[in-house]
């Protein structure tokens, strides 16, 4: 079972996107208001573990780069267990985590984070 809020800020002094999440036996339901449920869903089958859940491992080397002020806060459950996730594009780590969850952030493409 897979039940994910998504809030999203285009800018700091933008409105509030809220898009939702919801998809039990691999498929999503009629509750999710993702632009792109199925799409979404396949992102966060595919990376979700390895985003919302990171093992230890050494420090990791990003580009300093910035890809836009884009905050994304994604909180629910993800087979069972809780998730608490921020999204930016502040640096090259994070514009690449960014990207791969892009369906379920709201932009399909994944190259800015538009709705």
């Amino acid at each position: 079972m897979i039940d994910l809020t998504v809030r999203l800020r285009e800018s700091p002094d933008a409105g509030e996107h809220e898009f939702h999440l919801v998809a039990d036996g691999g498929r999503p339901s009629a509750e999710s208001t993702v632009p792109d449920p199925e799409a979404a869903l396949a992102a966060v089958e595919r990376y979700g573990e390895d985003i919302f859940f990171p093992k230890p491992g050494p420090p990791k080397l990003c580009t300093q780069q910035y890809g836009g002020p884009q905050v994304a806060v994604v909180t629910g459950t993800f087979h069972g267990r809780a998730v608490e996730a921020v999204f930016t594009r502040t640096d090259g780590c994070e514009i690449s985590r960014w990207k791969a969850m892009a369906p379920l952030l709201g932009n399909v493409s994944g190259a800015s984070g538009a709705i």
